[in-house]
């Protein structure tokens, strides 16, 4: 079983030829997908509501408001927890524009599972910053999305993360590298626990920091398998924005 993981991952990672790379990946009986962005050349943002202030919502919606001016998603999913009108639980910047701030104190839910964390867009890279060490760095994010809590921080697990918990979700988040040219995006096609998910991006995909995204809710966009998950309306969406070919 790791044979495997190790060589799907490394076909994964060595594969530079489309603005997004996404693989199927096995490990320890668990169903993912992993998609791979280089974070220093491709086009990766966030997106919530038009330039009407109407809520996206969904992965068509971000298609349609891309395309006047010659863009197209290549790959999106959830990016963070929402209230019900679909604004964002925690911090939000799009654009440059702080739409939410800051929440540093635990509360209920997942997200209050501190540490929780931001993934950060910045020029030429993205980083997961736990979210305390955010507040102190305080980075010129271009785009930003709060949530929680943190998979894997500093290469450890998070610490309330149990390997018998009977908590099953499918589930989604993110993962960077040291240097933030690597944001490696996961959907889980099974149910998982957070022990399984974190030890993904830890032990498999080597991300020294990660956060979950959301669960249950998860859904992910991907234009080369014609992969587009749909539902109810979403909050915050993460997406890799290529060129509509030329005709």
């Amino acid at each position: 079983m790791i044979r495997t993981v190790v060589i799907l991952g490394a076909a994964l990672w060595g594969a530079q030829a489309s603005a997004v790379t996404c693989e199927k990946l096995t490990h320890e009986d668990k169903r993912y997908t992993i998609c791979e962005v280089d974070a220093a050349s491709e086009d990766l943002r966030l997106f919530l509501n038009d330039e009407n202030g109407d809520l996206l919502g969904h992965f068509s919606s971000v298609n349609e408001a891309l395309e006047p001016g010659g863009k197209r998603l290549a790959f999106a999913m959830n990016a963070g927890m929402y209230h019900d009108d679909r604004s964002p639980v925690g911090h939000y910047v799009e654009d440059g524009e702080e739409q939410m701030r800051v929440i540093p104190n635990a509360g209920p839910g997942n997200f209050g599972l501190l540490p929780n964390g931001v993934f950060c867009i910045r020029e030429g890279r993205a980083d997961v910053f736990e979210t305390l060490d955010y507040v102190d760095q305080a980075p010129a994010c271009r785009f930003a999305t709060q949530s929680g809590p943190m998979l894997v921080i500093g290469g450890e697990l998070h610490p309330r993360f149990l390997p018998d918990s009977t908590s099953l979700y499918v589930r989604n988040g993110v993962g960077t590298s040291d240097d933030g040219t690597r944001a490696v995006f996961v959907i889980s096609e099974d149910y998982v626990t957070f022990h399984e998910f974190g030890s993904l991006f830890r032990d498999v995909l080597e991300t020294p920091n990660a956060l979950f995204l959301d669960g249950n809710i998860s859904r992910m966009y991907e234009r080369a398998s014609n992969r587009s998950d749909v539902g109810f309306s979403l909050g915050p969406i993460v997406g890799v924005v290529e060129d509509v070919p030329a005709n």
